[in-house]
């Protein structure tokens, strides 16, 4: 008598399935790029926290730039926090949305020189009460800076990647992420997003890509076979 799946079998296998296949893109991109980490400049959990939140919806290049005479002149939450956003100001300007950022870093500085000590937190939780800072940020400077796996980060070119190697179906970063936690051992969750980051900045762009004749792509990007 033929044995028949049930719809709970499919759904097994096809998470099996998928597992087996973020195994080889891991290990496919790990062979790619051995080196891939943070490209934010920095020194020390602060620097990068100030980093990250200066990023956003700007370059890395464009933040490190600007970031060694900010630090040089601000080298501490202290140092921040006793001066004015107005004075951040200038040292910024040449960074998309530099106002609001300047904001972001005076009262991030403020909040942990008054309620953390000086030192920079080491939880999720505590990490997004800082201003300019959400869980996108709080992933990159635990995991770059404080060795701690708290999840993945998702930005633009990991949601795109995610997308076209079929590791996600999901838009919102938080559902994104969920799916990639799920798929990807918690010890390569940092690492993981550095190399989609890059993958997705040398190969599968938004635009202009060269997913076609990329072998990973080849075998995985939806975007290689339109």
């Amino acid at each position: 008598m033929e044995r028949r799946c049930s719809p709970a079998s499919f759904q097994e296998l096809e998470v099996i399935m998928t597992k087996k296949k973020a195994r080889e893109i891991y290990k496919s991109l790990l062979q790619r790029y051995p080196q891939a980490t943070c490209q934010l400049k920095h020194t020390s959990p602060f620097e990068l926290l100030i980093a990250t939140i200066l990023s956003a919806q700007a370059t890395d290049v464009s933040v490190n730039k600007a970031s060694p005479e900010l630090f040089k002149t601000f080298p501490t939450p202290k140092a921040f926090a006793d001066t004015t956003p107005e004075e951040i100001e200038p040292f910024i300007s040449s960074i998309g949305l530099f106002r609001s950022k300047a904001k972001s870093v005076f009262e991030a500085s403020k909040r942990i020189e008054e309620v953390y000590g000086g030192k920079v937190p080491d939880t999720m939780n505590e990490l997004v009460t800082l201003r300019g800072v959400a869980r996108k940020t709080a992933n990159v400077v635990l995991g770059n800076a404080m060795g701690k796996n708290e999840g993945v980060v998702v930005d633009t070119h990991v949601s795109r990647l995610s997308l076209r190697f079929g590791l996600s179906q999901e838009t919102k970063p938080i559902k994104i992420e969920q799916d990639l936690m799920s798929l990807f051992p918690q010890e390569n969750w940092t690492t993981l997003s550095h190399l989609l980051i890059r993958h997705g900045r040398d190969v599968c762009k938004k635009r202009g890509g060269t997913c076609k004749t990329d072998p990973i792509c080849k075998r995985y990007c939806s975007n290689a076979k339109s």
